[in-house]
């Protein structure tokens, strides 16, 4: 697979990366087993960033990575591994604290199985804590050789200044795809501009941009989607039907929905790369073909035509969910 870099001074990694949130079961149900079968097929196909988190299962998807690489030694040198901490689990909460930053990290660490992880990011920012205070934490961590490099997820543009004038910045992730594209009025180009990577979760928008019809009617209580305004009735109906013309030319030129989703992303700019996640074996290797994709000018001006920037309707997260995310536009 091609190489992408994870940051300006990150190792080289796999164009596409995986995103473990769905080995522990926040899309429906899984087991070990086969999520072991995701994980080793991931290294067959060049797919060499992992990226985890405390927060889930919680621990789930980490324990699951960690027995992994136990059972696979040689696997640890073949991998990048990024986790997240940040999150208080009972009651659920935020904290920025670098004690509490320390826990998470060092439960994280034994979960996993390893000395290090190559980058560590803060899940969600705690505002009463300035950001720079936290960039500094990390660094400790960094200079401990506990952690490869520093990352965040979900902050605006104007906290990534202000985070990489205390330490280099090596990621920010973001939820970013076709029908979620609030990264195009800042936080791309600021990636670009501190030479950060910009790693985009959910580049097949939760399971949409696929050849798999949901029906969210049938997702169970605890699965992540559920309360999603873009995934009640109204809202879906709306969406699906962009979604089928995108699914139409995606057939017309041979390609899967989700390749060429993920393909897109690929290119909007060197320094994204997207971690679609999946329970199976066979949909990561169906999401890996992307990377194979080159879209011509003609390819991305249709896609425009077809799911032009803003078409979907309703919010993607829950007031509650928003809450920790920062706005910037």
């Amino acid at each position: 697979m091609q190489q992408r870099q994870l940051g300006r001074n990150g190792p080289s990694v796999g164009a596409i990366g995986f995103g473990a949130m769905s080995i522990a079961g926040a899309f429906g149900p899984t087991d070990e087993a086969t999520s072991h079968r995701v994980l080793a097929k991931a290294l067959d196909l060049g797919v060499t960033h992992i990226d985890t988190a405390l927060i889930y299962g919680p621990h789930t998807s980490e324990t699951i990575i960690g027995n992994f690489l136990k059972q696979n030694p040689a696997a640890r040198s073949q991998v990048s591994i990024a986790t997240k901490g940040g999150f208080r689990i009972n009651p659920r909460g935020i904290s920025n604290e670098k004690q509490f930053l320390r826990e998470c990290l060092e439960g994280s660490l034994k979960r996993l199985g390893v000395d290090h992880v190559d980058l560590y990011y803060i899940h969600r920012r705690e505002q009463a804590i300035p950001i720079e205070d936290v960039t500094g934490t990390l660094a400790d961590f960094v200079r401990e050789g506990k952690i490869g490099g520093i990352g965040y997820s979900e902050i605006s543009p104007a906290s990534l200044a202000r985070a990489a004038s205390v330490h280099p910045i090596r990621a920010v992730q973001s939820e970013y795809s076709l029908w979620s594209r609030l990264p195009e009025l800042g936080m791309i180009q600021a990636c670009a501009r501190h030479g950060a990577a910009f790693v985009a979760f959910s580049p097949v928008a939760r399971g949409v941009l696929t050849d798999v019809t949901l029906d969210p009617t049938l997702f169970p209580a605890d699965d992540f989607r559920k309360n999603m305004p873009r995934f009640q009735p109204a809202a879906f109906a709306y969406n699906m039907k962009y979604v089928e013309a995108f699914r139409a030319f995606a057939k017309s030129r041979g390609w899967s929905t989700s390749a060429l989703a993920i393909a897109w992303v690929l290119h909007q700019g060197a320094h994204i790369i997207p971690i679609p996640g999946t329970r199976t074996a066979e949909n990561l290797a169906m999401d890996a073909k992307a990377a194979d994709i080159s879209l011509t000018p003609q390819d991305l001006a249709e896609i425009e035509r077809i799911l032009p920037a803003g078409f979907a309707q309703g919010n993607r997260y829950t007031e509650d969910q928003q809450k920790s995310s920062e706005l910037y536009c």
